[in-house]
C-alpha cells in the first residue's frame, strides 16, 4: 500500500528581522538592510540583485517596464562594482514579482512603479501590517485556542 505524505503549504508567510537602528548608510546599504529586514534577501546572501531592483524602483518616480529596470539595474551593479550576478531578465522579473507580493510595487499594463507611488512605511502599515499580518496572526490565534481546549 502507498504512503501518501501531505504537504502543508502556507497561505501566506512574513520573514521579518530586526536590525540596529539605522544611522550613516549608504542608500544601497539601506535598501540591503531593508530588503533584509523584510525578508527578500537572506543574511550573508551573495545574490543580492533584489537591493539594485529595489533601490532602482526607489530612486525612479515613474512607472518602468522590466526592460528598464533591468538597464538601471546593471548600471547601479556597476557603480557599486558589484558582480553581474542575478541579472537575467527572467530574474529581474522575479525579483519585481517578489516585490508585488509584498505590496511595495505594482504592475500597471507591462510597466512597474512603487505601489500608488506611496512611501515605503505607509505600504509597510496599510498593506502588510494591517491586512496581511493581522490575517497571518489571526490564524495562529485560532490553532492556539483550539489547541488549548484540546489539551486542556
Amino acid at each position: 500500500m502507498k504512503k501518501t505524505i501531505s504537504i502543508d503549504t502556507p497561505l501566506a508567510e512574513v520573514t521579518l528581522r530586526k536590525y540596529e537602528k539605522p544611522k550613516n548608510l549608504s542608500k544601497r546599504e539601506l535598501v540591503r538592510k531593508i530588503c533584509l529586514s523584510l525578508g527578500l534577501l537572506q543574511p550573508g546572501d551573495s545574490r543580492d540583485v533584489i537591493v539594485d531592483v529595489l533601490q532602482v524602483m526607489l530612486e525612479t518616480k515613474k512607472e518602468l517596464s522590466s526592460t528598464e529596470v533591468e538597464r538601471k539595474t546593471i548600471e547601479n551593479r556597476k557603480k557599486n562594482k558589484l558582480k553581474m550576478l542575478g541579472i537575467a531578465p527572467s530574474n529581474i522579473r522575479r525579483q519585481l514579482l517578489r516585490l508585488r507580493d509584498l505590496f511595495i510595487v505594482e504592475k500597471i499594463k507591462n510597466n512597474y512603479r512603487i505601489k500608488e507611488n506611496s512611501n515605503l512605511l505607509g505600504l509597510f502599515e496599510e498593506n502588510l501590517e494591517e491586512y496581511y499580518m493581522a490575517s497571518i496572526i489571526n490564524r495562529v490565534k485560532e490553532y492556539l485556542k483550539e489547541a488549548d481546549k484540546t489539551f486542556k
